[in-house]
């Protein structure tokens, strides 16, 4: 039976976990429109599916938690368009559907930079959440990006600090992280900036500064980067 649009969201029903459901929304993930189905299941699926735009569209329009991840994991990014990326996340109403596009799909197309830097700037939580995990991931899967495209956001994520709001900061925090772990120089440079930000006075600004001071500045990050920068 081949997997059409029909057939995947009936599959997805079939699976419904109200336990999953319960245990996810502890994690501040919403029960609206969530089957409780895992990330593993989702991906299993992906794989029988593969790569299909029109497909993910239509998944994506069904407004399902699930079929919005699945959505993510199976769109080609060489099809998506600036419009599509702009539209998506103004329907993100979670945070784990946020960074699943981010890590599996907008960090992949050619406006993955732009709309980083676009919507770390947005008032709006999600959209400005997703500008922050775009960079993270930018930062973990993008090998060939020079360092000044990261020097840049570092002053995004100074400004950003002192939202309080509590998916912005973690997100604000994580980008900073990867940016730091990235490389020595870029390492030198982020704890110049958590320096600064150690200036601020606000409880957002002294949490984000001292949780990733911590990190950039552990032995094992340290060990890594001198590792790297000696090959």
């Amino acid at each position: 039976m081949s997997l059409n649009y029909n057939v995947i969201i009936e599959r997805l029903k079939v699976m419904k976990n109200s336990k999953n459901v319960e245990g996810m929304a502890r994690f501040g993930i919403s029960p609206k429109n969530t089957l409780g189905i895992s990330v593993a299941d989702i991906r299993a699926m992906a794989k029988q599916i593969g790569k299909d735009h029109l497909l993910a569209q239509n998944l994506w329009s069904s407004g399902i938690h699930e079929a919005r991840i699945l959505a993510s994991i199976i769109d080609d990014p060489k099809l998506v368009s600036e419009e599509q990326m702009d539209g998506w996340v103004k329907d993100i109403d979670s945070w784990d559907i946020c960074d699943q596009c981010c890590g599996n799909l907008f960090d992949r197309t050619k406006f993955a930079y732009k709309k980083a830097a676009e919507w770390s700037e947005s008032d709006k939580e999600f959209v400005k959440r997703a500008g922050f995990s775009l960079i993270a991931y930018l930062a973990v899967h993008d090998k060939k990006s020079s360092d000044e495209e990261f020097v840049k956001f570092l002053s995004a994520i100074q400004a950003a600090v002192n939202d309080e709001r509590n998916f912005v900061k973690k997100a604000v925090n994580w980008s900073l992280r990867q940016i730091g772990k990235r490389n020595i120089q870029l390492n030198r440079l982020a704890i110049e900036t958590v320096k600064e930000i150690q200036k601020m006075d606000s409880k957002s600004a002294k949490w984000i500064a001292s949780d990733a001071l911590r990190e950039l500045t552990g032995k094992a990050v340290q060990k890594r980067l001198r590792i790297k920068a000696s090959k």
